[in-house]
């Protein structure tokens, strides 16, 4: 039940509040409701309100569908119709929801948008006046209209700036994945390079055939290393790198599936974005650390915590201690060791040791 609800609020935090499924989902309970006050009004005003209500339920089947303009078209005539009924209705909302949700979306132009909010309001008045409510109610219900509108463009541009922040962010992380890549190819290579000239010398000039094979092995392993870390860099140019918490509940999913194992993601604390530098150090290090979990302690349980603190976010890996002692464990190994200088260059620091009878690996990283 706790991973039940846990997918839930996943889902809850990950909805856009706007425009998402459950701000779409909440609407349409509002407009049948709506729909349901007017049975026993006049029959062109239940024809209209029906025709919206058609008009919403195309939007919602044909956005569902990809066909993402048909679906803004039949949400604007949505808004259209049901304002030419909105004098007969007492409150309008059929009206004001459709409008709100399309001055809300990113995909219209502006001048589309003002010219959805003009015939609306035209509308709006004039049926106001057919069914002769009062000056005040005209001006009331007008005003609530304009206010709406702005309300929902003020949320479509801070939604545009949002998307525009993101966009430069994803931009900037591929510029420095392809710098890592770059230095990763640069290292691994070089050094491979040095091993196999002293691996040759020692065969030619010595004849030191156990030291070269060593020099081989140790070459194999950094060029092991180097193509995991250049598989990684390119995937990450190749696709948007998703949340931190998604990011982490398929790394565990992957592991539990890969070593049958008893994986668990907890996340705590106020969810909210941070650096690509920083997400890449600590999904880096969550990879490494259950690696590590793999070979040293195979199929026992593994626990992944995510805590959002105040000023600084930990990432915390833990599994039983294997029956090796502590110190032939990864404390400082080639892997960890570049996660911790990974994790200095973007501030945050880096702990692997014995805890209580587990294995801990723990980031720390600044907001």
């Amino acid at each position: 039940m706790r991973e039940l609800w846990a997918r839930v609020g996943a889902l809850l935090s990950a909805d856009d509040p706007d425009t998402g499924r459950l701000a779409r989902a909440l609407m349409t309970l509002l407009l049948g409701w709506s729909l349901s006050l007017e049975l026993d009004g006049p029959a062109p005003v239940w024809a209209a309100l029906s025709a919206a209500m058609a008009l919403w339920l195309a939007y919602l089947v044909l956005g569902a569908r990809g066909h993402h303009n048909l679906s803004l078209a039949a949400l604007a005539l949505s808004s259209v119709v049901s304002a030419s009924a909105a004098g007969a209705q007492g409150p309008t909302v059929f009206v004001f929801v459709t409008l709100l949700l399309f001055a809300a979306q990113l995909a219209p132009r502006l001048w589309m948008i003002l010219a959805v909010a003009a015939l609306d309001l035209a509308l709006l008045l004039a049926s106001l006046a057919w069914w002769q409510h009062s000056r005040a109610s005209m001006i009331s219900q007008g005003a609530v209209l304009v206010v709406t509108v702005l309300f929902a463009l003020q949320r479509r541009q801070y939604r545009r700036a949002q998307q525009d922040r993101a966009r430069a962010m994803a931009l900037d992380e591929r510029a420095r994945i392809a710098r890592e890549l770059h230095d990763v190819l640069a290292h691994s290579l070089g050094a491979l390079g040095v091993h196999l000239e002293v691996a040759e010398a020692m065969l030619v000039e010595k004849g030191d055939v156990a030291g070269a094979a060593e020099r081989i092995r140790r070459a194999r392993g950094l060029a092991r290393e180097g193509l995991v870390e250049a598989r990684s860099a390119v995937a990450a140019l190749r696709q948007d790198i998703p949340p931190l918490p998604d990011a982490l509940h398929a790394m565990v999913e992957q592991h539990r599936r890969d070593h049958a194992a008893d994986t668990r993601l907890a996340a705590s604390g106020a969810r909210r974005p941070l650096s690509p530098a920083a997400e890449v150090c600590l999904l880096r290090t969550a990879r490494e650390a259950l690696t590590n979990a793999a070979r040293h302690a195979p199929g026992e349980r593994v626990t992944v915590a995510l805590d959002y603190g105040e000023r600084t976010i930990r990432l915390t890996v833990r599994n039983p201690l294997p029956e090796s002692t502590p110190a032939a464990l990864p404390s400082g190994g080639h892997g960890l060791t570049g996660m911790r200088e990974r994790l200095a260059l973007a501030g945050g620091t880096l702990e692997a040791g014995p805890v209580e009878g587990w294995w801990q690996v723990r980031a720390e990283v600044p907001e």
